[in-house]
């Protein structure tokens, strides 16, 4: 096994090599001596401990040094401050040139891992902090696990990367568990945008024995510990079913997998037919079978594809292109809001949360502004029944949000943003009047989805404080924020942008002031593409099934109705008297806006009769093959174009927004990557996006 590893170190020679640090402890109560192994990179939180080849070895040796010893009673493991571990160290994976290679790194962490497991004593985890992949795996090898009710985060997030819980997870974790409350963890949090549970769940699913706070969260691990040794606290876990409900569970999981996916994953097909056959399997058997499943998926175009999408929004998202200095930032202590309605609202509610300054909402009349109060209000009542906020907070975000009927109200505000009606006229009115009564330096944001900048900031005595501020509904899920400089935008302002949506924690892209920006503009050609399919006599479902071997979070008429037809026909129509000859306005959309339709499906989910009357015409139906090829070779047209025009500055700027605006799928890795990966960009540009591949940001 240490060749294995020595071997593999070669593929990870940047590795910052988490440490397994031994030290013996005296259990309370008289319970005997035990070995308190360490995790620590030598690093703050800022850099989680992360498992390498030389961080196995390092494991390895203290587990080897601990099994030797006849003098101890128990072996406990824990992490750095607020940092448990956060899985392989995935910075080597790219260089692994074979299937040879890639079934090594699988094995070494089995090798090391299991021996928590076989030691002559018990053995306890003691999660004291963030945990994720390997670091969950090397806890549930463990005999008993205590958690921190202060970790912020625990998930196994393979599948949203393209990989299986390859060191244990398949295996150990449903025969703990169950098969379902497992796939959920394995398959259901990655596929929701890889989301994370917190240390009191992890106990409520029965992966923790026992719960204590982060205070004295080790002292009180250890005295947990000295009594299930003593044998005053039994452990007792329910039996967990292996009959009918294990095969329902798995079932259950193959059904939404494909209803998201359409099998675009690999990854998630593999990883639940491991925890479909870990039912029977010993557990050697269950080792070897993710061994495999490592070897096949680290060699894979999804793991590299995922990869290049985590760095992406781990790394780029953190250090926008073209942002200017921060330290031109203006400090931003209070925020004005033009508009009341429901995407002002939400506004509201984000700007009171995460800065936590006083905003105030202006609109036409007080009904309408103490509307949206009242639904800040509401929202913030329904985080406190989560328990996402606690009553103090709840009580200080709603005392910070108000209302008025005149924009007098901004006089002393240093960031104001529009969220009106989307019409250059009125927005530009609305700027005129804020402008009459705010500072010079205070800056105004716009939240226009495809209008100019420029040219609603042309007729103003300021024109250098007004910046674009996309955000995508719903507000507070999708984290894009695209950032729109105009003509005569300054730098000041962009830099107090940039710090605000820091603030608010959304992903900033700077954005050229073309029509539609980025995800609107490609969303639009995308579906425009499918409408153009249906008025040349494509049934409808057909059209929009068209698609589906994408995985997108939605089908085009699904998105259709989430948008608004007039929102879609809006900025159609904007894109189309910009670029006639690439974006055209379906008069099955314009008709339908002007007989009122405001959606697309029927309570039962399928097509309103009345909006399947307007999807007629046409003698030339396409089929799903050729729909998908078409937009998909619009689309890679239009991204060179925009890139051509400066839209953005790399082809990974479009990726980002995509990924974080429209929900393109993370396992596809970014479109831009996809577009080279099935040769559409050469076919249809001549030249990649990426001519000499993917490679790190």
């Amino acid at each position: 096994m240490i060749s294995a590893i020595e071997a593999a170190r070669e593929q990870f020679a940047d590795e910052v090599v988490t440490r397994a640090l031994s030290r013996d402890v005296e259990l309370p109560y008289g319970a005997g001596k035990a070995v308190l192994i360490t995790l620590d990179n030598g690093h703050d939180h800022t850099k989680p401990n992360t498992f390498g080849p030389a961080g196995l070895l390092s494991l390895n040796e203290a587990i080897d040094a601990a099994a030797a010893r006849t003098d101890i009673v128990a072996v406990a493991i824990t992490g750095k401050p607020f940092i448990f571990a956060v899985g392989a160290d995935l910075n080597g994976v790219p260089k692994i040139q074979n299937r040879e290679q890639a079934h090594a790194i699988g094995k070494l962490g089995h090798d090391v891992f299991r021996k928590l497991g076989e030691l002559h004593v018990p053995t306890f985890a003691f999660i004291n902090g963030a945990a994720m992949g390997g670091g969950v795996e090397v806890a549930l090898h463990c005999t008993y696990r205590t958690v921190s009710s202060g970790v912020p985060a625990f998930a196994l997030p393979e599948v949203f990367l393209g990989l299986v819980p390859g060191w244990g997870g398949t295996y150990l974790l449903p025969n703990l568990i169950g098969a379902e409350k497992a796939l959920k963890l394995i398959i259901d949090n990655p596929l929701a945008q890889n989301k994370t549970i917190k240390g009191p769940q992890v106990y409520e699913m029965g992966i923790a024995d026992a719960i204590f706070e982060p205070a004295d969260f080790l002292e009180e691990s250890l005295r947990w510990a000295a009594k299930v040794v003593t044998g005053e606290i039994t452990v007792e876990r329910p039996e967990v079913d292996k009959g009918e409900a294990w095969d329902q569970a798995v079932a259950t999981a193959r059904w939404t997998m494909d209803a998201k996916l359409h099998g675009a994953s690999p990854a998630a097909v593999r990883a639940i037919d491991l925890v479909a056959e870990a039912k029977n399997r010993t557990r050697d058997e269950g080792f070897a079978a993710e061994d495999e499943a490592l070897a096949d998926l680290i060699l894979s175009d999804q793991l590299r594809a995922g990869l290049y999408a985590f760095d992406l929004v781990q790394k780029r998202a953190r250090r926008p292109k073209g942002a200017p200095d921060k330290s031109l930032a203006r400090p931003v202590t209070k925020v004005g809001i033009i508009g009341a309605g429901l995407m002002a609202s939400q506004l509201a509610l984000l700007f009171a949360r995460r800065l936590e300054v006083p905003v105030v909402m202006t609109d036409l009349d007080q009904e309408r502004v103490d509307r949206g109060v009242r639904y800040v209000h509401d929202e913030v009542d329904k985080l406190l029944a989560k328990g996402r906020v606690n009553s103090d907070k709840a009580n200080r975000i709603k005392a910070l949000v108000t209302g008025s009927l005149s924009y007098e109200a901004f006089a002393d505000a240093d960031f104001v943003i529009e969220a009106v009606f989307e019409e250059m006229s009125v927005k530009k009115t609305v700027f005129a009047k804020a402008e009459e009564h705010i500072s010079p330096e205070a800056v105004l944001a716009t939240n226009t989805s495809s209008l100019s900048i420029s040219e609603m900031a042309a007729d103003l005595k300021h024109p250098e404080r007004v910046v674009g501020f996309h955000f995508f509904n719903p507000v507070a899920v999708l984290p894009l924020l695209e950032i729109i400089r105009g003509e005569r935008t300054d730098d000041a302002t962009l830099a107090t942008a940039f710090a605000v949506a820091k603030q608010l924690k959304k992903t900033a892209v700077l954005v050229k002031d073309a029509p539609a920006f980025v995800v609107n503009r490609l969303l639009t050609l995308f579906m425009g593409e499918v409408l153009s399919s249906v008025e040349e006599g494509t049934e409808p479902e057909v059209a929009d099934r068209a698609v589906a071997p994408l995985g997108l979070p939605m089908s085009p008429l699904m998105l259709l109705q989430l948008v608004g037809p007039a929102v879609a026909l809006h900025v159609a129509e904007t894109l189309h008297a910009a670029f006639p000859d690439r974006f055209r306005v379906s008069e099955q959309l314009k008709a339908m806006v002007e007989a009122g339709k405001t959606t697309i499906y029927a309570p039962d989910f399928t097509i309103d009769p009345e909006v399947r009357a307007f999807f007629t015409g046409g003698d030339s139906p396409k089929s799903e093959e050729e729909i998908l090829n078409r937009a998909l070779e619009a689309l890679a047209r239009e991204i060179k174009i925009m890139l051509d025009e400066g839209v953005v500055a790399e082809p990974a700027d479009i990726d980002l927004c995509m990924i974080t605006g429209a929900g393109w799928p993370f396992h596809l890795g970014g479109i831009t990557p996809y577009l080279d990966r099935t040769g559409i960009s050469e076919k249809v540009n001549g030249v990649r996006f990426h001519p000499d591949g993917l490679k790190a940001l």
